[in-house]
């Protein structure tokens, strides 16, 4: 049995799954500030509160298999990839408190809008300057990282970074789309097509620079004869961004969020074939990278315990929270919406719609 290759794919399982369930919520924070009036920002919030939490769990668990199961890698990351992981972690705090405060506040409603937008962004342009120094490869010298903490910020991580801020955006569209109604919907539809137009000027950006800077991956890409093959690649994402265009103003609203998903699992897709099979590029594989068995096979009874229970949990809470989201009061904006106003006498036609 090849426990290190299993262990892989566990962890890219792990990380492309945290990729999707997290980038729908951070694409509904990156587009919170652009939604025109402040109950759309309140619906926006409300569809994706109840799950936004569980889908970080597959971030820890991707750090911590990554940890275990292939310490080399992680002793060769971690401080090459310092800075833009401090400010991810960071980013994913604040759209935290950010979610919790907003909506208890009142004086200072904004400056929580402003928070979570900010830490949503911000999450995800660090995701991809790691991306992008991933890519690119970092210093190595004698088996352990010998750059500086300035060396992961690159050309190649800000294009990744953008379009990562367009990818998570269009996946907020997507479920916008799909879990809303109304102007949130509508909303959702017009500022897909931008969220598209980004992605795939970033996608298309990113592949030409990596192909020109990292001779390693032109070369898996361009050789013949499996350039063939390779090729259908690019061609579907480019098939499929025609199809999401397409299908922004369907009725079937569930479509821009799937097509977007398969999107995702193409360049995902493409980077495994870049990179395949390493796990520090171009220094260390998944197998002079991995742990001793016994450590593996720990590990790998923990896995199979924590994955299901997570599965099962999350695909509880999706099931739960189904459907179109309905807007409600929470804390001090029910009070303030049950109060009164100053000086105003509700007319006839809001006080029947008060009663309905």
């Amino acid at each position: 049995m090849d426990l290190p290759l299993i262990f892989a794919l566990v962890s890219a399982f792990a990380i492309a799954i945290y990729v999707l369930a997290d980038g729908f919520d951070l694409g509904v924070g990156i587009l919170f500030l652009l939604a025109p009036r402040d109950r759309h920002r309140d619906l926006m919030m409300q569809s994706i509160a109840p799950m936004w939490d569980g889908n970080e769990t597959w971030l820890v668990l991707g750090g911590a298999l990554l940890w275990a199961a292939f310490p080399i890698a992680y002793y060769v990351l971690l401080p090459a990839f310092y800075l833009p992981i401090m400010a991810m972690l960071f980013a994913l705090i604040l759209r935290g408190i950010a979610f919790e405060f907003r909506f208890q506040a009142t004086r200072f409603r904004r400056v929580w809008d402003f928070a979570f937008a900010g830490g949503s962004l911000l999450a995800a342009l660090a995701q991809g300057i790691v991306l992008g120094g991933f890519i690119g490869g970092v210093p190595v010298h004698d088996g352990a990282f010998s750059g500086t903490a300035l060396s992961a910020f690159s050309l190649l991580g800000l294009l990744c970074g953008a379009g990562l801020v367009g990818g998570y955006a269009l996946l907020g569209a997507g479920w916008l789309i799909w879990r809303t109604e109304g102007a949130v919907q509508i909303f959702g539809r017009e500022v897909g097509r931008a969220a598209l137009i980004l992605t795939a000027s970033m996608m298309t950006l990113v592949s030409a620079w990596t192909a020109l800077t990292v001779p390693e991956v032109a070369q898996r890409w361009f050789a013949w004869p499996q350039v063939l093959p390779l090729a259908l690649f690019p061609l579907a994402a480019a098939g499929i961004s025609v199809l999401i265009g397409r299908s922004l103003w369907s009725r079937r609203e569930t479509r821009v969020f799937q097509l977007t998903i398969v999107l995702f699992l193409l360049g995902f897709a493409g980077l495994v074939v870049s990179l395949w099979p390493y796990v520090v590029p171009r220094h260390a594989t998944i197998w002079s990278a991995a742990s001793d068995v016994a450590t593996l096979r720990f590990v790998g009874v923990g896995v199979l315990i924590v994955v299901p229970v997570i599965m099962a949990y999350l695909g509880h809470a999706y099931w739960v929270f189904r459907g179109k989201t309905v807007l409600e009061a929470h804390g001090t904006e029910e009070a303030r919406q049950a109060a009164p106003s100053a000086g105003r006498r509700a007319t006839a036609s809001e006080t029947a719609l008060h009663l309905c």
